[in-house]
């Protein structure tokens, strides 16, 4: 059926007629003109009394809705800047450990046979290096830094040239290293290699999600990340021998940044997301909580997660 125009009377009528209370229509008109009637597609579903009966819930007011945007957005917000931390420290510690190796210099870092001598990598070690010298180029020009020591030195060494790189473009980096180099540096972040391949798409995931105001609070991923202590200390339920949270959800994000970020940035982005769960928990009054944690893969004692070593 197509999809047509309506106008903001026309959208609370439909929104009216099922179900949902709204006790001031100014206001909503104001949120849908600024926010986008879509928005309500992706945060209608808790509301509903059923997956078949797509009313809303007898009570649900139009302000709920908005409360749980509303948090998905400051989620997104505390997410980002955290994995923009996290992407910075994977950066870093990678130019150093190429470049202590390696050598500074483009010809030096970028060397093909720095990389994985497997056979079937040998394509995607050429097509990466060729992307890389070719985001130096593009971007070079554009930052001050690059431009400085391209100017100054006539090359960028590689721990500049990370500023300019995409963190999807640093993430494939690691999966052509040596096995050797991959090793160091895991056991920087005390995890092993297995896992921070599995880590560094999920979180890059998350990264474009955040940065475009995409729903986040109910995100899965295509990944599974492997099973970890803190899915059996945290007592996470199981259904046919399988952890129900922690696997492919925001709760396993959320595993990925306890086990890769500094103990103080876990710790307080975890108390700004347990902030806002609180304030939209005063909010939800035809829904509780509890259905939103249970959306975002969160268990009931999922702070207890900051305590754990």
């Amino acid at each position: 059926m197509e999809k047509i125009f309506k106008t903001l009377d026309e959208q609370v009528k439909i929104l009216r007629s099922k179900n949902l209370t709204i006790d001031d229509e100014e206001y909503v008109k104001n949120i849908l003109l600024r926010e986008n009637y879509f928005f309500i597609n992706g945060y209608r579903y808790l509301f509903y009394k059923s997956s078949k009966d797509k009313t809303f819930i007898k009570g649900t007011n139009f302000r709920e809705i908005y409360a749980l945007f509303y948090f998905d957005r400051q989620l997104r917000n505390i997410l980002f800047k955290n994995i923009l931390i996290l992407e910075n420290n994977i950066k870093s510690i990678i130019s150093y450990e190429l470049s202590r190796k390696y050598g500074f210099k483009e010809k030096k870092y970028l060397n093909p046979s720095n990389f994985t001598t497997d056979p079937k990598k040998s394509r995607q070690v050429n097509d990466l290096v060729k992307k890389i010298k070719r985001q130096i180029i593009i971007n070079g020009r554009e930052h001050t830094a690059t431009k400085h020591y391209q100017s100054n030195y006539g090359y960028i060494p590689l721990w500049v040239v990370v500023k300019v790189l995409s963190f999807g473009i640093v993430g494939e980096l690691y999966t052509i290293l040596k096995l050797e180099d991959q090793q160091k540096i895991a056991d920087i972040f005390n995890v092993d290699v297995e896992s921070l391949l599995t880590y560094l798409p999920i979180i890059a995931n998350y990264r474009n999600l955040c940065a475009h105001e995409d729903i986040c609070y109910e995100h899965k991923t295509q990944k599974e990340i492997p099973i970890t202590k803190y899915h059996k200390l945290l007592n996470i339920p199981t259904m046919n021998g399988e952890y129900i949270y922690g696997i492919n959800d925001l709760f396993a994000l959320i595993i990925i940044l306890k086990r890769l970020l500094r103990p103080d940035n876990f710790t307080n982005m975890l108390n700004e997301i347990s902030y806002e769960l609180d304030y939209l928990s005063g909010r939800l009054h035809s829904i509780k909580i509890d259905k939103v944690l249970d959306r975002m893969g969160f268990p009931k004692n999922y702070k207890d997660i900051v305590r754990m070593d």
